[in-house]
């Protein structure tokens, strides 16, 4: 880390030249005018105002070439040049204070600096203001743009009387003095970079790895961002664009299809070269993730997913050139099905994510490449508890794994006896697609299955419509409302004919959680 000083001057040198850059990874400028001007303040009365931290690199970044307000010229240094990490808002409020010349951005709003030449000069009294050009007293205000302008600032003294112009000097060279701490650090590792950025800006403004990695990649030809936002564009019937977590799962894809690592921060080890042309891989992988889930699984949005990041697995597989299309044998149909099942159902995901992830990354990788895999390979316990300890409650991994499992069996309507359309229940999947098998009613009514009414076990697919005309009924009784050929129906939903017309809750949970039970252990290849 090397230590250093800075005159303003030479800041406005460095800036002007291209040795200084803000790099676009970083937010724009946000500093109010105000506050502007109380920094002016600090420095002029000497009081601490922060360390640059600047990063010198040979990697040719994608970096801004507007300064707040100020449009720069083309840079004239070459590589190596100063990113800046941190103090950029400090920086450029210097940089735009004093350097007049440049134009400025129509869109900014920016006021000008004055030193009040009638403030007390107090250690609590502000000297300095941000003004609007009404707002200004020639006799009164005097522009900090005009101190390393040595003809403005000439005729602006001009006609000062002495005492004015001797503190109109004074001014000038606390300003022409001053010297701005700066630490360097040089390093072409951009890992080591994104979590010293990281860090910094913990308690301000969190890491965003698709900046960071849009500066690494970027060229004329390749705007990541861009990139991004016309893939989750494409993607958008799936169920992408909806929240933020999209952008972090396509990063996570990106990263497991061109490193083998669901990490996205693992991406900006890699040359901007490497992520442009292994980007449409990426894309080709996760398309084909969800092509497969839709053909396996009927699984039509990602908010359907009992965890989202089972797509990013799924990318490395079907990840290819654009003339090598994955051609998916039966054999490992049959091996990814499993894995999807024993993922889900042993809620593999919800802990150790990165770690899980990246060994069936592995594991999916030998797999597409035809080589033993041990993919699926993993503890996987199914028992009654996970169909009577557990509510139905649509945003719970329990229960979109069991809606799944249940679609799988193709249910059809208690009263039509007609197969439903599982892919607008899943699409548009909601409470009301699903009723109690053992009406709540009666339940009550007969004072069975207390606090048990809503476990999975007495759930299944059954739309509001037919809910209604089976209304609160007893078992023995809404029987007689369904269709003479039951045994299609009931058995599309895992549910025994004989037990169900007892009426006896207990005995109709238990021997529907042991056909749950033994049915997505089958699910899961375990039987």
């Amino acid at each position: 880390m090397e230590i250093k000083q800075l005159s303003i001057q030479q800041v406005l040198d460095n800036v002007t030249k291209g040795e200084i850059r803000i790099p676009a990874f970083q937010r724009g400028f946000v500093w109010e005018p105000d506050r502007v001007a109380y920094l002016m303040d600090s420095i002029y009365k000497q009081y601490p105002f922060g360390t640059l931290l600047l990063w010198r690199t040979n990697a040719v970044l994608k970096h801004d070439r507007k300064l707040g307000p100020v449009e720069l010229p083309p840079p004239t240094e070459n590589y190596p040049v100063e990113y800046v990490l941190d103090g950029q808002q400090r920086l450029t409020s210097v940089f735009c204070v004093f350097k007049s010349g440049l134009p400025v951005h129509p869109d900014f709003t920016w006021k000008e600096i004055y030193f009040d030449l009638i403030a007390k000069p107090d250690v609590r009294e502000q000297q300095f203001v941000a003004l609007d050009a009404a707002e200004v007293e020639p006799s009164r205000h005097f522009p900090l743009r005009a101190i390393f302008d040595s003809p403005e600032y000439r005729k602006l003294t001009r006609g000062f009387e002495e005492d004015i112009a001797n503190v109109v000097d004074q001014v000038s060279r606390v300003f022409q003095q001053v010297q701005i701490p700066c630490n360097v650090y040089q390093t072409d590792d951009k890992g080591i970079v994104s979590i010293i950025f990281e860090r910094i800006n913990r308690q301000g403004v969190p890491l965003d790895t698709l900046q960071l990695l849009s500066a690494w990649t970027w060229s004329e030809e390749f705007q990541l961002q861009a990139e991004f936002a016309d893939l989750t564009e494409e993607l958008t019937e799936f169920g992408f664009g909806e929240d933020d977590n999209e952008e972090n799962l396509i990063l996570r894809c990106c990263a497991a299809v061109l490193n083998k690592d669901a990490a996205p921060e693992s991406l900006l080890t890699l040359s901007g070269q490497a992520v442009r042309e292994g980007f449409s891989r990426m894309q080709y992988g996760i398309k084909g993730a969800i092509d497969f889930l839709q053909s396996n699984f009927n699984i039509h949005r990602l908010s359907a997913l009992p965890f989202q990041t089972i797509v990013v697995p799924l990318s490395v597989y079907f990840a290819h050139e654009r003339d090598a299309e994955i051609k998916l044998t039966d054999e490992h149909r049959k091996i990814l099905c499993i894995w999807f099942w024993r993922t889900c159902l042993s809620r593999r995901y919800s802990s150790g994510v990165l770690r899980n992830l990246k060994n069936d990354i592995e594991e999916i990788e030998k797999l597409r490449m035809d080589k033993p895999s041990r993919l699926g390979d993993f503890s996987v316990k199914i028992d009654s508890a996970l169909f009577t300890e557990n509510k139905f409650l649509m945003g719970s991994v329990n229960t979109k794994t069991f809606i799944l499992a249940l679609a799988q069996r193709r249910p059809k309507s208690f009263i039509s006896g007609q197969d439903l359309d599982i892919k607008d229940k899943l699409r548009n999947s909601n409470r009301t697609e699903f009723h109690h098998i053992y009406p709540k009613a009666f339940l009550e009514k007969s004072k069975q299955g207390i606090g048990k009414e809503n476990i999975l076990a007495n759930l299944a697919f059954l739309s509001r419509a037919d809910n209604r005309q089976i209304g609160g009924e007893p078992p023995s009784v809404y029987l007689t409302k369904l269709p003479k050929e039951i045994h299609p129906i009931f058995d599309s939903a895992l549910i025994d004919l004989e037990v169900f017309k007892t009426n006896d809750f207990e005995k109709f949970i238990e021997k529907r959680t042991f056909d749950l039970v033994t049915y997505t252990k089958s699910l899961a290849g375990l039987i």
